[in-house]
């Protein structure tokens, strides 16, 4: 689970990057000169474009991860629920073996 969220804080922090990189184009931009401008705000807009696009990808497939990874918790419980119980027989089971043991002597 610690590799799914440093993989998400990863990606999380690649959209923040490309974020500011789109403002520092818009800040240049401004700076440009008309013939680029133009050049310029198309190339940020197609960037805008991309980036609203790998944000809602991104999304999308943080939700599937979550789905499976609630559903697998939710397959996993009962069995879980069964191994606690058999562990703790077994240690019922050694605690009465000893005491058999140590009881005969």
């Amino acid at each position: 689970m610690e590799e799914k969220k440093s993989s998400t804080q990863d990606i999380e922090k690649v959209l923040k990057e490309i974020g500011d990189k789109i403002e520092e184009l818009v800040k240049k931009g401004a700076d440009a000169g008309m013939d680029a401008k133009e050049d310029i705000e198309k190339k940020i807009q197609d960037l805008k474009e991309n980036k609203t696009t790998l944000e809602s990808e991104f999304k999308k497939g943080k939700e599937i991860l979550e789905r499976e990874f609630k559903e697998r918790t939710e397959d996993f419980k009962p069995k879980l629920q069964e191994s606690k119980g058999l562990f703790k027989e077994g240690l019922k089971q050694i605690a009465m073996a000893f005491k058999a043991l140590f009881a005969k002597k």
